[in-house]
């Protein structure tokens, strides 16, 4: 099997070699088919462009599946980080159930105030989304 590497072409040929233009701004093609053709073929160029252009995201939009996993997430890290200190301790020391479930019982705690702090983050996010929502526009009748 022969494989063959061609050059990697980053731009369109029409930017490579672009047709002269006249003083005018108009390229250099007379014929009226020619003209529309080629502007019916640079407005397909330009629409294959914005196809393959990346959508913008939107900025920090969470959805409620997000928000649950992410305090999930913050709550078993919270008690698998307790556990593993715990562990750590009670191995070092030689006393195994002790710190095993102090530090169980602590990460415990941080992970449900991991939890809530990410909470009120979030409802404080939605009250000013709503209360900026609910804020009069400027004052002026714009039915009238």
């Amino acid at each position: 099997m022969v494989m063959v590497n061609l050059p990697r072409v980053d731009s369109h040929p029409a930017e490579r070699y672009p047709l002269p233009k006249h003083s005018s701004g108009e390229s250099g093609v007379t014929d009226p088919d020619q003209q529309r053709q080629l502007e019916q073929l640079e407005a397909k160029i330009d629409a294959a462009k914005r196809r393959t252009e990346p959508t913008p995201r939107a900025d920090e939009h969470y959805s409620q599946a997000q928000l649950a996993w992410r305090m999930v997430i913050e709550l078993v890290a919270g008690l698998g980080i307790g556990f593993g200190m715990g562990y750590g301790l009670d191995w070092l020391f030689g006393t195994l159930p002790l710190f095993m479930v102090v530090f169980t019982m602590l990460g415990l705690a941080a992970g449900v105030k991991t939890m809530m702090n990410s909470a009120r983050e979030v409802q404080e996010k939605i009250e000013a989304d709503t209360a900026e929502d609910d804020t009069p526009h400027s004052g002026k009748d714009e039915g009238a």
